[in-house]
Formats: C-alpha cells, structure tokens, sequence
C-alpha cells in the first residue's frame, strides 16, 4: 500500500469512526421501514467516505 493510506490503515480509528456516525444517524431515525433503508443509509455514509478517499 502506498504510504498515505498505510497511516489511516494501521489502526481501527476509521472503522471505529464509521460505527459512531451509523449509530448516530440512526438515532435520529430510530426505526427503519425495512432493511433496504438501513442498507442505503450505510451505503451513502461509506460513499461519503469514498469520496474523502
């Protein structure tokens, strides 16, 4: 891996960090219709991510 991305991968800051903002998000909409909601949810906050990146 190049070195920019062997500094945020050595440790589980990011994972810890995306967990954090799920469990946020998710208090603010507390039940979900069906699983189809809660995967978008998780699919735009690691799009988000992605973009970062």
């Amino acid at each position: 891996m190049p070195e920019k991305y062997r500094r945020r991968l050595k440790s589980t800051n990011m994972q810890e960090r995306l967990i954090q903002e799920i469990r946020r998000r998710e208090r603010v909409i507390r039940i979900f219709p069906n699983e189809e909601s809660a995967h978008r949810l998780i699919s735009a906050l690691l799009a988000e991510i992605h973009e970062e990146w």
